[in-house]
């Protein structure tokens, strides 16, 4: 039976409306879309700015400490043992570039040989250095490094020098800590005969190369 011209009427605007209705349908989910997507866009933006200036101050920071440390030796143009605060008689380095203060004590005074147990006039010469690290550099990381020739272990209950070294370390760390050395700022190390200073192919490079460190770190 044909429509009539009020029928056809009705079901073109139904037809529209559906279209319409799908229509906005779809572009409302693909709205939806597209905002959660400049939402997260947004998220890595600010984040990549957080970070942009955090490594900034980071690396203003670092510049600071090696204009200081550089400054420091300019003007006063002393010994480093004496412009660190650490007195002289001090074996003390500084290395401006990596921000670091190495105290350098050799083992002849420290240990008998393939011993690790701290000789009793060791104490003189530590405990000077505690008093500095406690007055001057309390909130700065603090690196204990323990250092061996490369004579093989014969003769002592060590099973190689990584073993020596890191005994020896340890033991000058426990003494920091137990006179008042933070134990969250302190770590110890044992580099064996993997970083030598001299020689071993002689007796004097060999006793130079038996060392602990002690390495303050001023960034």
């Amino acid at each position: 039976m044909p429509l009539t011209k009020k029928q056809t009427a009705i079901v073109l605007i139904s037809l529209v409306a559906l279209v319409f209705s799908s229509g906005c349908t779809n572009w409302k989910k693909k709205y939806e879309a597209l905002n959660v997507e400049h939402q997260n866009l947004r998220g890595l933006l600010e984040r990549e700015r957080a970070e942009k200036s955090q490594l900034g101050q980071q690396l203003n920071q670092r510049q600071q400490t090696i204009e200081e440390l550089q400054q420091q030796i300019a003007d006063r143009n002393q010994d480093p043992s004496v412009v660190t605060g650490f007195g002289e008689g001090y074996d003390v380095s500084l290395d401006a570039r990596a921000g670091t203060i190495t105290v350098t004590l050799p083992n002849t005074i420290l240990f008998n040989s393939g011993m690790a147990t701290l000789k009793k006039a060791t104490s003189v010469e530590l405990d000077h250095i505690v008093s500095v690290l406690n007055s001057q550099y309390s909130n700065r990381q603090i690196g204990v490094v323990g250092h061996t020739d490369t004579d093989p272990i014969k003769k002592s209950k060590w099973k190689d020098n990584w073993e020596l070294s890191s005994q020896r370390a340890l033991t000058v760390l426990r003494y920091l800590v137990e006179r008042g050395i933070a134990e969250d700022k302190i770590q110890a190390v044992g580099r064996g005969a993997s970083q030598p200073i001299a020689s071993n192919a002689t007796a004097s490079g060999k006793a130079t190369n038996r060392r602990v460190e002690i390495v303050v770190h001023m960034r």
